[in-house]
Parts: C-alpha cells; structure tokens; sequence
C-alpha cells in the first residue's frame, strides 16, 4: 500500500514538472515571436527618392536618298577644265520601246551605245550635220555618265546620245545642250574700268602716306574726266577753263 502511494505522489510531482515546463515554453516562444518596439527618434519620417524616368529617344532622322533615275530623257554637257567635258544622261522606258518597236525587240541590247562628240566652233544653229568635226566615244550599257577629253581649250562642243546599227549606222536618241570649254591662258581683253580701280587703290595708298584728300578728289576727277557731285575744287576748274 505504501508502495503504491509512492508511485502516485511521483507520478504527480513528473506531471507537475511537466506542465510547468510546457507553460515555460509557450511563455518563451511567445516572448520571442514579440516585436521589438523602436524607440521613436527625433527626425523620425520616410524619405522619398525622385523616380528617373529615362528620356524618351528622338526619332532617327530618315535617310532621303536621291532616285537614280527620274524617268524622262535627258543629257547634259558641262565643260569640267578646258581640255575635259562631263556628260550625264537618262533614257527613259518609253524612248527604249519606241526604239525597240523601230529595229526589232532584240535591237536595244545588241546595238553598240555610243557618244557623238560635236565641234560646233563658230557655227550659229546646229543641226547634227554642219558641225566643224565629230569623235564617236563607245561607251558601256550599264553606264549613265562619261568624261570626255576634248584636248582643246576655248571651244564649243555638243553631244548625241545614240545606237550604231550593224550596218555602221548612227541613231541619235538624245542631244545634249551647247557647251564651251574655258580658256587655258590669260585673258586678253582688257576692261578700262578694272584699270581705273587699279589706279583709284594707288590713289589710296598714297593718300595714307599722306597726300591731302584734296589732291586725292582732284586726281580722282582727271582720271574720271567729270567732276563728282557735291565737289568742288577751284585749281581743277581753273585748269579745266585754261583747256577750254
């Protein structure tokens, strides 16, 4: 009986010590799982930060890039140096169909293309046969310009455009404008008024060497041979009375 007594009273004193430990714990956990209170400080506030937008990207400029070709028939001559020309040309479709209708659908490839040159020198109205001489450049298919060497300087020249037709034919599709190719010495023609310029800038120049503007409107006037309005010099009119 003792014995059992025992048992009971330390059966109760596990269970005691057990649920004392189980409170503990729970106490403990839920000291743990507490947040931890901050202390307010004194500049206590929330900072905002500016937001970058990123700036919107300028739209890439277009690229405009010139037609090759215009579709319409054209070929111009202009004199690059006095012993060279440049020409440069367009056939339209519609000149090669009427070509083509003319001489057979094989025609426009198999037919040379070819540059008259002209030398119209002194000659009033050109018509394609009363020029002073002629040159027939061959030039490819594929091409749309050429330059010319002319080897003369000072003169006038113009340019057909055309097919040489097995028989030896030439066929004029287009005829260039009327150019001249500048000279290759110094100009002969004198111009009075360039010499009196000259002269008025010595003029100049001695009047700030110290020559009075006097003698200056003075000498002016001689070279001129009227008198300027507004001026007046009694020495040159006296002189201008003892030639009278």
């Amino acid at each position: 009986m003792t014995a059992l007594i025992w048992a009971i009273a330390a059966m109760s004193v596990a269970l005691a010590v057990g649920i004392f430990l189980l409170v503990r714990n729970k106490d403990g956990a839920r000291q743990t799982a507490k947040p931890e209170v901050r202390k307010p400080e004194l500049f206590d506030f929330e900072l905002a930060r500016e937001i970058d937008f990123p700036a919107p990207e300028s739209p890439r400029e277009a690229v405009v890039e010139l037609p090759r070709k215009y579709g319409r028939d054209r070929l111009v001559l202009m004199a690059r140096d006095p012993y060279w020309l440049y020409a440069y040309w367009e056939v339209s479709a519609a000149r090669q169909d009427v070509f083509s209708e003319q001489f057979g659908p094989a025609a426009w490839p198999a037919f040379r293309p070819m540059l008259r040159v002209y030398d119209i020198t002194g000659v009033d109205k050109f018509n394609g046969g009363n020029a002073q001489s002629y040159v027939d450049i061959p030039v490819s298919a594929e091409a749309d310009s050429w330059h010319i060497e002319v080897g003369q300087a000072d003169r006038t020249f113009c340019v057909d455009l055309g097919r040489v037709l097995p028989t030896g034919e030439f066929v004029t599709l287009l005829r260039s404008n009327v150019a001249t190719t500048p000279r290759a010495t110094i100009s002969d023609r004198l111009d009075e008024e360039w010499m009196w310029l000259e002269d008025v800038y010595r003029s100049l120049t001695r009047m700030h060497t110290g020559v009075s503007s006097p003698l200056l409107i003075e000498e002016m006037r001689e070279r001129m041979g009227v008198a300027p309005l507004g001026i007046s010099s009694p020495e040159f009119i006296a002189r201008r009375e003892e030639d009278n």
